[in-house]
């Protein structure tokens, strides 16, 4: 499983350990990841592995429903694109217009 958050794109950065000696060795910066189930208004619980700063993100657009609708598809990661697809035709079936 790769360490990317799927509604950000966040992913591993890399640099230097810097000792007082000012060497430098490979080191790596993992995102903060979390396995989340996020609810959905159409889709129900969702289980998502998100960055800390996408959940802050989701929860400050309303939740997931508004936050995917909210973005353009072309903005979206291919995962969430994905997702968003998946909360359009579930909308479609239960009668609601897809609003974007």
């Amino acid at each position: 499983m790769a360490r990317r958050c799927i509604i950000t794109g966040k992913g591993v950065l890399v640099g230097h350990h810097v000792s007082h000696a000012n060497n430098k060795t490979k080191r790596r910066f993992l995102p903060n990841l979390q396995v989340t189930s996020v609810l959905s208004d159409t889709l129900g619980s969702v289980r998502l592995r998100l960055s800390a700063r996408a959940i802050r993100t989701i929860e400050h657009k309303g939740g997931l429903d508004a936050f995917l609708m909210a973005q353009a598809p072309a903005r979206l990661t291919p995962e969430a694109a994905q997702l968003r697809r998946r909360l359009v035709r579930a909308r479609t079936r239960k009668g609601a217009a897809p609003t974007g």
